[in-house]
C-alpha cells in the first residue's frame, strides 16, 4: 500500500502559525509565572526560617527563665518530701530574679522596725511609750494606715491585738532577710520575741539601717518559694479537716508568706494589701 502524503497549502500553514503564536506566548507567561512563584517562594521560606530562628531564640530565653523558677520549685518540693509534707506539683512557679520587684534594703529595715513597734503595742505597750518609740525611730511615715489606726487607738480590741501581735513573725523574717538572724528554720514554732526586740532596741534606728545587708535575691526567692508551698500544705489540711503536716504552725507560715510576698513585690501590693495566694 502506497503511503499517502499530506500536502499543506501555504495559506493553511500561515493560519496554523497564527494559531501557534498565542500558545507560545501563553507558555512563556506560564514559565515566567512559575519563575516568579519559585523566586517568591524561596524568599518566603527564607523569611519563615528567620522568623523561626527568632521564635527559637525567644523560646530559649523563656525556657531559661522558666528553668530558674522550675529548678527552685523542684528544690522546694524535694525539701517538703524530705520533711514528709504534702506536695502539690501543680502549684505554679513564682517570680524569677530579673522580674521580682524587690524592696530596697532601707525599705525592708524600716518595715522591720515598724513591725516590732506594732507588735509591741499589740502585746501591751502603753500608748505613751508607743508614741515615744515611733518618734525615736522616726517611723511616722513608715506606718501604714491600718497600723496607725491600731497604734493610736487608746483601747484597741482584743481581736486587733491578737492579729497585730503576730507581726513579730514578720519582723523575724525581715531580720533574717537583713542578715541579723542566721537561720529562719522550719515554721513550726514561734520566733524568739525577746531577741527580736533586743536586736532592734540595741541597734537603734541609725545603726540598724547602717548594718542592714539584704540577702541575695536567689536566697530570698528560694525561701519565698518554699514558704509558699508550706502554706499550700497548711491550707489543704485546714480545708480537709486535718492537722497541719509535721507540726507546721499555720499562723507562723501565713505571716512568713505575707512578709516575703511583700519583700519580693508580689503583684506590686503595698503592706496593708498583700495577698497570700496558694
Amino acid at each position: 500500500m502506497k503511503r499517502l502524503n499530506t500536502v499543506v497549502s501555504p495559506k493553511i500553514e500561515r493560519n496554523r502559525r497564527a494559531v501557534m503564536r498565542p500558545e507560545a506566548i501563553r507558555q512563556l507567561i506560564v514559565i515566567h509565572l512559575l519563575f516568579l512563584v519559585f523566586t517568591i517562594g524561596g524568599c518566603r521560606r527564607e523569611v519563615t526560617t528567620n522568623r523561626h530562628e527568632v521564635n527559637q531564640a525567644q523560646l530559649q530565653n523563656v525556657s531559661m527563665k522558666e528553668k530558674e523558677a522550675l529548678d527552685r520549685k523542684k528544690r522546694s518540693m524535694a525539701q517538703l518530701r524530705a520533711e514528709r509534707i504534702p506536695v502539690n506539683e501543680g502549684l505554679p512557679i513564682i517570680e524569677i530574679e530579673s522580674e521580682a520587684k524587690f524592696r530596697s534594703t532601707e525599705q525592708v529595715a524600716l518595715r522591720a522596725m515598724a513591725l516590732c513597734v506594732v507588735a509591741s503595742r499589740a502585746e501591751g505597750l502603753d500608748e505613751n511609750m508607743t508614741k515615744k518609740l515611733i518618734a525615736d525611730f522616726r517611723l511616722s511615715e513608715t506606718l501604714t494606715p491600718k497600723e496607725k489606726e491600731f497604734m493610736f487607738n487608746p483601747n484597741p480590741s482584743a481581736h486587733d491585738r491578737s492579729q497585730f501581735v503576730w507581726r513579730y513573725e514578720c519582723c523575724w523574717a525581715l531580720l533574717w532577710a537583713l542578715g541579723f538572724v542566721e537561720d529562719l528554720k522550719t515554721p513550726n514554732s514561734i520566733c524568739d520575741v525577746q531577741l527580736v526586740v533586743r536586736i532592734i532596741r540595741d541597734h537603734g534606728r541609725d545603726d540598724f539601717l547602717k548594718k542592714a545587708r539584704l540577702r541575695s535575691k536567689a536566697e530570698i526567692l528560694d525561701t519565698t518559694d518554699l514558704v509558699y508551698r508550706y502554706h499550700w500544705a497548711v491550707r489543704d489540711a485546714q480545708l480537709n479537716g486535718r492537722k497541719s503536716p509535721t507540726g507546721l504552725n499555720p499562723d507562723v507560715v501565713m505571716e512568713r508568706h505575707y512578709v516575703l510576698n511583700w519583700l519580693v513585690g508580689y503583684l506590686g501590693q503595698e503592706w496593708d494589701d498583700v495577698s497570700t495566694d496558694t
